[in-house]
Protein backbone atom coordinates (compact mmCIF):
# COMPACT_ATOMS: atom_id res chain seq x y z
CA UNK A 1 0.00 0.00 0.00
CA UNK A 2 3.00 2.21 0.41
CA UNK A 3 4.38 1.79 -2.53
CA UNK A 4 1.38 2.36 -4.48
CA UNK A 5 0.65 5.41 -2.45
CA UNK A 6 3.50 6.84 -3.57
CA UNK A 7 2.64 5.90 -7.39
CA UNK A 8 -0.39 7.19 -7.00
CA UNK A 9 0.80 10.70 -5.33
CA UNK A 10 3.45 11.21 -8.03
CA UNK A 11 2.50 12.40 -10.97
CA UNK A 12 -0.25 14.81 -8.94
CA UNK A 13 1.99 17.60 -7.93
CA UNK A 14 3.97 17.56 -11.33
CA UNK A 15 0.56 18.51 -13.22
CA UNK A 16 -0.37 20.65 -10.39
CA UNK A 17 1.59 22.61 -7.87
CA UNK A 18 5.11 22.19 -8.97
CA UNK A 19 4.28 22.42 -12.75
CA UNK A 20 2.43 25.78 -11.25
CA UNK A 21 5.88 26.89 -9.82
CA UNK A 22 7.44 25.87 -13.03
CA UNK A 23 5.27 27.99 -15.19
CA UNK A 24 5.30 30.61 -12.67
CA UNK A 25 9.23 30.89 -13.31
CA UNK A 26 9.01 30.81 -16.86
CA UNK A 27 6.96 34.12 -16.45
CA UNK A 28 3.54 32.79 -17.45
CA UNK A 29 0.90 35.31 -16.31
CA UNK A 30 -1.54 34.51 -13.16
CA UNK A 31 -4.69 33.56 -15.09
CA UNK A 32 -2.72 31.41 -17.60
CA UNK A 33 -1.31 29.61 -14.27
CA UNK A 34 -4.68 29.17 -12.66
CA UNK A 35 -6.47 28.00 -15.49
CA UNK A 36 -3.90 24.75 -15.69
CA UNK A 37 -6.40 23.98 -12.58
CA UNK A 38 -8.72 22.71 -14.68
CA UNK A 39 -6.45 20.04 -15.86
CA UNK A 40 -7.59 18.55 -12.83
CA UNK A 41 -10.84 18.25 -13.73
CA UNK A 42 -9.51 14.77 -15.81
CA UNK A 43 -9.32 13.19 -12.06
CA UNK A 44 -12.87 14.08 -11.39
CA UNK A 45 -14.53 12.64 -15.02
CA UNK A 46 -12.27 9.64 -14.31
CA UNK A 47 -16.18 7.79 -13.66
CA UNK A 48 -16.57 7.96 -17.40
CA UNK A 49 -14.13 5.03 -18.05
CA UNK A 50 -13.65 3.03 -14.57
CA UNK A 51 -16.29 0.54 -15.60
CA UNK A 52 -13.79 -0.52 -18.17
CA UNK A 53 -11.11 -0.85 -15.06
CA UNK A 54 -13.77 -2.38 -13.80
CA UNK A 55 -14.54 -5.20 -16.98
CA UNK A 56 -12.57 -5.08 -19.61
CA UNK A 57 -9.99 -7.76 -19.42
CA UNK A 58 -6.41 -6.49 -21.17
CA UNK A 59 -4.93 -8.62 -24.16
CA UNK A 60 -1.93 -10.65 -22.09
CA UNK A 61 -1.49 -8.76 -19.38
CA UNK A 62 -5.16 -9.41 -17.28
CA UNK A 63 -3.89 -12.92 -17.52
CA UNK A 64 -0.41 -12.33 -16.09
CA UNK A 65 -1.23 -9.68 -13.49
CA UNK A 66 -4.96 -9.80 -13.24
CA UNK A 67 -6.98 -6.95 -13.71
CA UNK A 68 -6.71 -4.50 -11.17
CA UNK A 69 -2.21 -4.91 -11.38
CA UNK A 70 -2.53 -5.28 -15.10
CA UNK A 71 -4.63 -1.49 -15.25
CA UNK A 72 -2.28 -0.39 -12.38
CA UNK A 73 0.61 -1.07 -14.67
CA UNK A 74 -0.52 0.61 -18.19
CA UNK A 75 -1.41 3.75 -16.19
CA UNK A 76 2.00 4.01 -14.57
CA UNK A 77 4.03 3.55 -17.61
CA UNK A 78 2.24 6.61 -19.27
CA UNK A 79 2.95 8.79 -16.29
CA UNK A 80 6.87 8.19 -17.08
CA UNK A 81 6.49 8.52 -21.09
CA UNK A 82 4.56 11.63 -20.38
CA UNK A 83 7.34 12.86 -17.68
CA UNK A 84 10.04 12.55 -19.44
CA UNK A 85 8.02 14.58 -22.68
CA UNK A 86 7.33 16.89 -20.20
CA UNK A 87 11.01 17.41 -19.12
CA UNK A 88 11.90 18.27 -23.36
CA UNK A 89 9.47 21.49 -23.14
CA UNK A 90 9.71 25.07 -22.21
CA UNK A 91 6.45 26.14 -21.05
CA UNK A 92 7.94 30.09 -22.74
CA UNK A 93 7.71 28.95 -26.23
CA UNK A 94 5.92 25.81 -25.88
CA UNK A 95 2.54 26.32 -23.50
CA UNK A 96 -0.14 24.74 -25.46
CA UNK A 97 2.29 21.76 -25.77
CA UNK A 98 3.03 21.30 -22.32
CA UNK A 99 -0.92 21.50 -21.25
CA UNK A 100 -1.47 18.84 -23.90
CA UNK A 101 1.36 16.75 -22.36
CA UNK A 102 -0.22 17.26 -18.53
CA UNK A 103 -3.38 16.76 -19.63
CA UNK A 104 -1.99 13.11 -21.00
CA UNK A 105 -0.10 12.34 -17.75
CA UNK A 106 -3.62 13.35 -15.61
CA UNK A 107 -5.50 10.70 -17.65
CA UNK A 108 -2.92 8.12 -16.95
CA UNK A 109 -2.71 9.05 -13.74
CA UNK A 110 -6.52 8.98 -13.11
CA UNK A 111 -6.73 5.82 -14.42
CA UNK A 112 -4.04 4.50 -12.48
CA UNK A 113 -5.81 5.65 -9.53
CA UNK A 114 -9.19 3.64 -10.07
CA UNK A 115 -7.13 0.75 -10.34
CA UNK A 116 -5.26 1.22 -7.34
CA UNK A 117 -8.36 1.95 -4.96
CA UNK A 118 -10.38 -0.65 -6.43
CA UNK A 119 -6.97 -2.71 -5.13
CA UNK A 120 -6.72 -1.13 -1.79
CA UNK A 121 -10.48 -1.35 -1.03
CA UNK A 122 -10.74 -5.49 -2.04
CA UNK A 123 -7.37 -6.17 -0.61
CA UNK A 124 -8.57 -6.17 3.22
CA UNK A 125 -11.67 -5.96 4.99
CA UNK A 126 -13.34 -2.62 5.70
CA UNK A 127 -12.47 -2.74 9.21
CA UNK A 128 -8.49 -2.56 8.25
CA UNK A 129 -9.68 0.31 5.64
CA UNK A 130 -8.52 2.90 7.73
CA UNK A 131 -5.14 1.86 8.50
CA UNK A 132 -5.10 0.75 5.03
CA UNK A 133 -5.84 4.23 3.83
CA UNK A 134 -3.56 5.96 6.32
CA UNK A 135 -0.77 3.75 4.37
CA UNK A 136 -1.89 5.15 1.31
CA UNK A 137 -1.66 8.52 2.53
CA UNK A 138 1.79 8.16 3.65
CA UNK A 139 2.95 6.72 0.72
CA UNK A 140 1.38 9.75 -1.51
CA UNK A 141 2.62 11.97 0.71
CA UNK A 142 6.28 10.74 0.72
CA UNK A 143 5.83 10.99 -2.99
CA UNK A 144 4.64 14.24 -2.52
CA UNK A 145 7.91 14.98 -1.14
CA UNK A 146 9.69 13.87 -3.78
CA UNK A 147 7.36 15.67 -6.69
CA UNK A 148 7.43 18.71 -4.27
CA UNK A 149 10.83 19.46 -2.42
CA UNK A 150 13.21 17.09 -4.49
CA UNK A 151 11.48 18.78 -8.16
CA UNK A 152 12.35 22.23 -6.51
CA UNK A 153 15.23 21.31 -5.19
CA UNK A 154 16.87 20.01 -8.72
CA UNK A 155 15.29 22.67 -10.19
CA UNK A 156 16.97 25.51 -7.81
CA UNK A 157 20.37 23.33 -8.26
CA UNK A 158 20.01 22.55 -12.04
CA UNK A 159 17.02 23.34 -14.41
CA UNK A 160 13.21 22.17 -14.19
CA UNK A 161 13.98 19.76 -17.26
CA UNK A 162 16.52 17.43 -15.18
CA UNK A 163 13.76 17.89 -12.54
CA UNK A 164 11.17 16.28 -14.32
CA UNK A 165 13.51 13.82 -16.14
CA UNK A 166 14.51 12.50 -12.45
CA UNK A 167 10.93 12.35 -11.18
CA UNK A 168 9.72 9.76 -14.52
CA UNK A 169 12.36 7.33 -13.12
CA UNK A 170 11.26 7.81 -9.73
CA UNK A 171 7.69 6.44 -11.41
CA UNK A 172 9.86 2.78 -11.48
CA UNK A 173 8.95 2.49 -8.31
CA UNK A 174 5.08 2.51 -8.86
CA UNK A 175 6.02 -0.62 -11.84
CA UNK A 176 8.27 -2.62 -9.08
CA UNK A 177 5.45 -2.42 -6.73
CA UNK A 178 2.87 -3.46 -9.40
CA UNK A 179 4.72 -6.23 -10.18
CA UNK A 180 5.52 -7.11 -6.86
CA UNK A 181 1.70 -7.31 -5.12
CA UNK A 182 -0.76 -9.76 -4.87
CA UNK A 183 -3.80 -9.61 -7.08
CA UNK A 184 -6.38 -9.16 -4.72
CA UNK A 185 -9.65 -11.56 -4.60
CA UNK A 186 -12.87 -10.15 -5.68
CA UNK A 187 -16.75 -10.45 -6.34
CA UNK A 188 -16.56 -11.54 -10.15
CA UNK A 189 -19.10 -9.33 -12.01
CA UNK A 190 -22.07 -11.65 -13.36
CA UNK A 191 -20.64 -12.86 -17.20
CA UNK A 192 -22.48 -11.19 -19.79
CA UNK A 193 -25.89 -12.47 -21.56
CA UNK A 194 -26.97 -11.98 -24.87
CA UNK A 195 -25.86 -14.22 -28.12
CA UNK A 196 -25.86 -10.91 -30.68
CA UNK A 197 -23.12 -7.85 -30.10
CA UNK A 198 -25.93 -5.36 -29.55
CA UNK A 199 -27.61 -8.14 -26.46
CA UNK A 200 -23.78 -8.53 -25.27
CA UNK A 201 -22.68 -4.57 -25.35
CA UNK A 202 -26.79 -3.96 -23.40
CA UNK A 203 -25.46 -6.59 -20.82
CA UNK A 204 -22.15 -4.99 -20.39
CA UNK A 205 -24.10 -1.58 -19.89
CA UNK A 206 -26.61 -3.19 -17.06
CA UNK A 207 -23.21 -4.98 -15.15
CA UNK A 208 -20.68 -2.10 -15.78
CA UNK A 209 -22.54 0.86 -15.18
CA UNK A 210 -25.92 0.66 -14.43
CA UNK A 211 -25.24 -2.48 -11.61
CA UNK A 212 -22.65 -0.65 -9.65
CA UNK A 213 -25.18 2.89 -9.39
CA UNK A 214 -27.75 0.69 -8.65
CA UNK A 215 -25.93 -1.51 -5.95
CA UNK A 216 -24.58 2.18 -4.98
CA UNK A 217 -28.29 3.93 -4.45
CA UNK A 218 -29.53 0.71 -2.41
CA UNK A 219 -26.47 0.78 0.35
CA UNK A 220 -27.06 4.53 0.92
CA UNK A 221 -30.34 5.18 -0.03
CA UNK A 222 -31.55 6.22 3.77
CA UNK A 223 -29.04 9.54 2.97
CA UNK A 224 -27.86 9.68 -0.65
CA UNK A 225 -28.21 13.21 -1.34
CA UNK A 226 -26.77 14.20 2.05
CA UNK A 227 -23.59 11.68 1.82
CA UNK A 228 -23.26 13.07 -1.96
CA UNK A 229 -23.34 17.01 -1.34
CA UNK A 230 -20.84 16.22 1.52
CA UNK A 231 -18.31 14.14 -0.80
CA UNK A 232 -18.43 16.96 -3.30
CA UNK A 233 -17.84 19.99 -0.87
CA UNK A 234 -15.20 17.93 1.71
CA UNK A 235 -12.22 19.17 -0.54
CA UNK A 236 -13.01 22.48 -1.78
CA UNK A 237 -11.02 24.75 -0.31
CA UNK A 238 -8.10 22.59 -0.37
CA UNK A 239 -8.05 22.19 -4.08
CA UNK A 240 -9.34 25.66 -5.01
CA UNK A 241 -6.24 27.08 -2.95
CA UNK A 242 -3.25 24.63 -3.74
CA UNK A 243 -2.89 25.31 -7.25
CA UNK A 244 -1.76 28.93 -6.39
CA UNK A 245 0.38 28.07 -3.26
CA UNK A 246 3.74 27.95 -4.78
CA UNK A 247 3.08 31.05 -6.75
CA UNK A 248 2.59 32.82 -4.08
CA UNK A 249 5.28 32.07 -2.18
CA UNK A 250 7.41 32.76 -4.95
CA UNK A 251 5.77 35.92 -5.64
CA UNK A 252 6.47 36.59 -1.67
CA UNK A 253 10.07 36.12 -2.33
CA UNK A 254 10.99 33.22 -1.34
CA UNK A 255 13.71 31.00 -2.73
CA UNK A 256 12.53 27.53 -4.57
CA UNK A 257 15.19 26.01 -2.25
CA UNK A 258 13.55 27.55 0.98
CA UNK A 259 10.04 26.18 -0.30
CA UNK A 260 11.17 22.99 -0.92
CA UNK A 261 13.19 23.14 2.91
CA UNK A 262 10.06 24.83 4.96
CA UNK A 263 7.11 23.79 2.76
CA UNK A 264 7.96 20.38 1.51
CA UNK A 265 10.43 19.07 3.92
CA UNK A 266 8.79 20.58 7.34
CA UNK A 267 5.45 19.87 6.02
CA UNK A 268 5.97 15.98 4.99
CA UNK A 269 6.12 14.61 8.83
CA UNK A 270 3.41 16.86 10.05
CA UNK A 271 1.74 15.30 6.83
CA UNK A 272 2.82 11.57 8.15
CA UNK A 273 1.58 12.43 11.75
CA UNK A 274 -1.91 13.73 11.04
CA UNK A 275 -2.08 10.96 8.33
CA UNK A 276 -1.06 8.67 11.65
CA UNK A 277 -3.89 10.17 13.98
CA UNK A 278 -6.55 10.29 11.34
CA UNK A 279 -6.47 6.55 11.10
CA UNK A 280 -6.12 5.79 14.87
CA UNK A 281 -9.35 8.41 15.22
CA UNK A 282 -11.66 6.22 12.51
CA UNK A 283 -10.66 3.02 14.20
CA UNK A 284 -11.44 4.48 17.43
CA UNK A 285 -14.42 6.59 17.32
CA UNK A 286 -15.65 5.63 13.68
CA UNK A 287 -15.60 7.54 10.25
CA UNK A 288 -18.46 9.37 9.89
CA UNK A 289 -17.30 11.32 13.86
CA UNK A 290 -14.21 11.62 12.02
CA UNK A 291 -15.27 13.70 8.98
CA UNK A 292 -16.54 17.30 11.12
CA UNK A 293 -12.69 17.59 12.52
CA UNK A 294 -11.24 17.51 9.08
CA UNK A 295 -12.80 20.25 7.79
CA UNK A 296 -12.88 22.13 10.03
CA UNK A 297 -8.76 22.05 9.68
CA UNK A 298 -9.03 22.40 5.90
CA UNK A 299 -10.52 25.62 6.36
CA UNK A 300 -8.04 27.03 8.97
CA UNK A 301 -4.95 26.17 7.47
CA UNK A 302 -6.66 28.85 4.64
CA UNK A 303 -6.70 31.24 7.20
CA UNK A 304 -3.44 30.14 8.22
CA UNK A 305 -2.03 31.41 4.31
CA UNK A 306 -4.14 34.12 4.79
CA UNK A 307 -2.09 35.49 7.99
CA UNK A 308 1.19 34.73 6.36
CA UNK A 309 -0.01 36.93 2.79
CA UNK A 310 -1.06 39.96 5.34
CA UNK A 311 2.32 40.13 7.03
CA UNK A 312 3.91 41.08 3.61
CA UNK A 313 7.45 40.24 3.98
CA UNK A 314 9.57 36.70 3.88
CA UNK A 315 8.78 35.11 7.26
CA UNK A 316 10.78 32.14 7.72
CA UNK A 317 9.18 31.51 11.19
CA UNK A 318 5.75 32.52 9.77
CA UNK A 319 6.14 30.01 6.89
CA UNK A 320 7.42 27.10 9.03
CA UNK A 321 4.21 27.73 11.39
CA UNK A 322 1.74 27.50 8.38
CA UNK A 323 3.15 24.55 6.94
CA UNK A 324 3.19 22.82 10.34
CA UNK A 325 -0.76 23.65 10.16
CA UNK A 326 -1.37 23.07 6.65
CA UNK A 327 -0.11 19.78 6.58
CA UNK A 328 -0.89 18.26 10.18
CA UNK A 329 -4.79 19.10 8.80
CA UNK A 330 -4.20 17.97 5.43
CA UNK A 331 -2.81 14.59 6.60
CA UNK A 332 -5.44 14.16 8.67
CA UNK A 333 -8.31 15.06 6.43
CA UNK A 334 -7.09 12.80 3.47
CA UNK A 335 -6.99 9.64 5.64
CA UNK A 336 -10.32 10.05 7.11
CA UNK A 337 -11.42 11.13 3.86
CA UNK A 338 -9.91 8.10 2.21
CA UNK A 339 -11.23 5.42 4.30
CA UNK A 340 -14.65 7.37 4.58
CA UNK A 341 -14.78 7.14 0.49
CA UNK A 342 -13.66 3.30 0.57
CA UNK A 343 -16.76 2.49 3.48
CA UNK A 344 -18.90 3.77 1.05
CA UNK A 345 -18.14 1.17 -1.37
CA UNK A 346 -19.73 -2.27 -2.55
CA UNK A 347 -16.79 -5.04 -3.02
CA UNK A 348 -17.00 -6.27 -7.01
CA UNK A 349 -18.05 -2.73 -7.91
CA UNK A 350 -15.71 -0.71 -5.92
CA UNK A 351 -13.34 0.70 -8.98
CA UNK A 352 -16.71 1.96 -10.05
CA UNK A 353 -17.69 3.26 -7.25
CA UNK A 354 -14.81 5.02 -5.90
CA UNK A 355 -14.43 6.50 -9.41
CA UNK A 356 -17.45 8.00 -9.05
CA UNK A 357 -16.86 9.60 -5.43
CA UNK A 358 -13.71 10.67 -5.83
CA UNK A 359 -15.27 12.33 -9.39
CA UNK A 360 -17.94 14.08 -7.39
CA UNK A 361 -14.97 14.77 -5.01
CA UNK A 362 -13.03 16.82 -6.94
CA UNK A 363 -15.26 18.21 -9.82
CA UNK A 364 -16.66 21.23 -8.01
CA UNK A 365 -13.10 22.30 -6.63
CA UNK A 366 -11.24 21.64 -9.88
CA UNK A 367 -13.99 23.70 -12.01
CA UNK A 368 -13.58 26.38 -9.30
CA UNK A 369 -9.75 26.56 -9.22
CA UNK A 370 -9.28 26.95 -12.67
CA UNK A 371 -10.44 30.83 -11.97
CA UNK A 372 -8.25 30.95 -8.96
CA UNK A 373 -5.31 33.45 -10.94
CA UNK A 374 -7.86 35.33 -12.33
CA UNK A 375 -9.14 35.80 -8.57
CA UNK A 376 -5.91 36.67 -7.08
CA UNK A 377 -5.32 39.69 -9.84
CA UNK A 378 -8.94 40.72 -8.95
CA UNK A 379 -8.65 40.80 -4.84
CA UNK A 380 -5.20 40.14 -4.25
CA UNK A 381 -3.28 37.51 -1.93
CA UNK A 382 -5.19 37.92 1.37
CA UNK A 383 -8.83 37.68 0.51
CA UNK A 384 -8.20 34.76 -2.30
CA UNK A 385 -7.25 32.59 1.27
CA UNK A 386 -10.13 33.84 3.14
CA UNK A 387 -12.49 33.29 0.28
CA UNK A 388 -11.02 29.38 -0.14
CA UNK A 389 -11.46 29.24 3.80
CA UNK A 390 -14.90 30.56 3.32
CA UNK A 391 -16.23 28.13 0.74
CA UNK A 392 -14.92 25.09 3.62
CA UNK A 393 -18.69 26.43 5.60
CA UNK A 394 -21.43 24.06 3.76
CA UNK A 395 -19.01 21.58 4.17
CA UNK A 396 -18.56 21.89 7.75
CA UNK A 397 -22.29 22.21 8.42
CA UNK A 398 -22.69 18.88 6.61
CA UNK A 399 -20.24 17.21 8.62
CA UNK A 400 -21.63 18.34 11.98
CA UNK A 401 -25.21 16.75 10.65
CA UNK A 402 -22.72 13.99 10.36
CA UNK A 403 -21.22 13.71 13.42
CA UNK A 404 -24.59 14.61 15.61
CA UNK A 405 -26.11 11.11 14.84
CA UNK A 406 -25.41 7.93 16.89
CA UNK A 407 -23.22 5.40 14.33
CA UNK A 408 -25.91 3.47 13.76
CA UNK A 409 -28.41 5.85 12.94
CA UNK A 410 -28.54 7.16 9.64
CA UNK A 411 -28.26 11.19 8.92
CA UNK A 412 -30.97 13.01 6.87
Amino acid sequence: MLGLGFSAGLPFLLVFSTLTAWLSDAGVARAAIGAFGWIGTTYSIKVAWAPLVDRLPLPLLDRWLGRRRAWMLVGQVGIVMGLLVLSSLDPATQLGTVAATALFIAFCSATQDVAVDAWRVEAEEEALQGVMAAAYVAGYRVAMLAAGAGALWLAELGSWSRAYTVMALLGGVGVVTTLLAPEPDRAEPAPLEGRTRRERLRSWGRSAIVAPLSAFGRKHAAHLGLTLVLVALFKVPDIVMAGMANPFLLEAGYSKGEIATLAKVLGFGATLGGAAVGGILVAHRGVRRSLLPGVLGLGLSNLAFAALAWHGEPDPGGLAAVVLIDNLSGGFASAVFVAWLSSLTTPGYSATQYALLSSIMTLPAKLVSGFSGAAVDWMGWPLFFVGTAALGLPALLVAMRFGSTDPGEQPT
